[in-house]
């Protein structure tokens, strides 16, 4: 079952949930930008306000308290740290003392911070300068530089830190489907590719310097939050169909796991498949990306897929490994419910397979760091507070998840997506993850069931453990 120590509580990221958005010398970010298009690409929405989580966090860490959480997940918004964003600009007082007295309450609860760096909201400033990720020199050095304050300022209390949070998110939907920003698709063949090397290298200079700088005096944890849907094949009796769900894993999993985790090179279905398209790393980068162990692998998981191979060869815009996706197999059999969102359907026993595979394949302890889903029927308050759908699929994600200890995993966390509901990016508002309800009207507050009944959640799973070795 799940060990005495594991630590678990809910997440967030800060343009999701901290509105004030030109407040106290904060500057735009991509996300800013973005979600103030027109025609808007984010349902007419954006984080401007959100939950006014950086007026009102003390009121949300307490309901952290409520629910008996031990940890806390939240992310650091760059640009309100330093507005500009680059290594010679000017750092934001305002901005750094928001974080210290959050994470200073959040130490007065008992609550361990969970940091993560950098989830989405690049300096618009930067993106202006010279193309943000797409420019992987500067962009490093720039994380570098902003790693190393948030290590300086911070590091002190904070003991748990992540890198990058789904970095195939930020190099697909920003340079192929155009759903998040910079909402670019005029080079879909190479600009992805580029992208998503300087993230990974942009990771590895802020790892390696906690690793030789920080760590040994302020004795802390370092990793990275990596996505990616479980995929079984789409007819069980098809080989190929076999080989198409495990290279649909390695083109989002791996693309960026066997670099942050292993230091090596991306998979081979990628390099067969995308040839000179796919960025090379030299001697040097690589001895940079082994300086940069981390400590665990984070996991970001809400739904499975079905994969089908193809008959012909993939087209230069393939991104998914030349293979289609099903959400049901070849005998009409759904891979899960449906949730409160049409790509998210409850699969836990396609979760417990990928946290196994992820452990056998990497060898690094497991957090999970997002999980989590809305409900259907969500109408009214009374909807979303009595989350039936909710509650059931937290409990077999555990289920699945203690499955995955007794299959020799080594998952050491949870935290549930989300404390609130939210900014949920390209879908606004209209679809809430939260275990918390807010009423966007008055920010009002109310504790979904669920989050009344997670602790108890975990609890039950913990003290069946210490039963079964009395």
């Amino acid at each position: 079952m799940l060990p005495s120590d594991f630590e678990w509580g809910f997440a967030t990221a800060a343009y999701q949930v901290e509105g004030a958005a030109a407040q106290d010398g904060r500057a735009p970010s991509i996300w800013d930008t973005f979600s103030h298009l027109e025609p808007s690409r984010t349902n007419g929405d954006n984080g401007d306000v959100a939950c006014d989580h950086y007026n009102r966090y003390e009121e949300d860490l307490d309901l952290l308290v409520k629910y008996g959480a031990k940890a806390y997940r939240f992310s650091l918004s760059w640009s309100r740290i330093i507005p500009l964003g680059g290594r010679d600009d000017p750092v934001n007082e305002a901005g750094i003392g928001f974080y210290n007295r959050l994470i200073d309450s959040l130490l007065a609860r008992n609550i361990t911070p969970w940091v993560t760096l950098y989830h989405w909201d690049l300096p618009q400033a930067l993106q202006d300068r010279y193309g943000g990720w797409l420019d992987g020199v500067e962009s490093q050095r720039d994380f570098e530089r902003y790693a190393r304050l948030c290590y300086e300022r911070f590091g002190d209390r904070v003991k748990r830190w992540t890198t990058l949070n789904e970095p195939w998110n930020t190099s697909v939907n920003g340079y192929i489907r155009c759903t998040e920003p910079p909402g670019r698709g005029s080079n879909p063949t190479i600009e992805p590719w580029i992208v998503g090397k300087s993230l990974i290298m942009a990771h590895a200079r802020a790892a390696r310097l906690y690793n030789l700088e920080f760590k040994p005096t302020q004795v802390g944890l370092i990793g990275a939050s990596l996505n990616g849907d479980y995929f079984e094949p789409w007819d069980s009796s098809d080989p190929r169909d076999h080989e198409a769900a495990e290279r649909r894993m390695e083109f989002c999993l791996g693309w960026f796991a066997n670099p942050i985790m292993l230091g090596q090179d991306y998979p081979v279905e990628m390099r067969a498949q995308l040839g000179h398209r796919l960025p090379t790393f030299t001697e040097a980068e690589f001895a940079l990306l082994r300086e940069a162990e981390v400590d665990f692998y984070g996991v970001n998981y809400y739904t499975a897929q079905f994969a089908r191979h193809r008959e012909s060869s993939a087209p230069d815009s393939d991104y998914l490994g030349n293979i289609d996706e099903y959400q049901e197999n070849k005998n009409g059999v759904s891979i899960g419910d449906l949730s409160g969102i049409d790509w998210l359907r409850a699969s836990p026993g396609s979760f417990r397979k990928h946290l196994v595979r992820i452990y056998n394949r990497y060898k690094k302890p497991i957090y999970v760091t997002e999980n989590g889903c809305p409900c259907p029927g969500e109408v009214t308050k009374e909807d979303c507070v009595q989350d039936t759908y909710r509650q059931r699929y937290l409990a077999e994600h555990l289920d699945a998840l203690v499955g995955a200890i007794e299959d020799g995993s080594e998952v050491a966390g949870y935290f549930a997506w989300s404390l609130m509901d939210n900014f949920e990016w390209s879908s606004g508002y209209s679809v809430r993850f939260g275990l918390t309800h807010i009423d966007y009207t008055t920010l009002e507050r109310t504790p979904k069931e669920s989050a009344l009944r997670i602790r108890g959640m975990i609890e039950e799973r913990t003290l069946m453990e210490g039963k079964r070795l009395q």
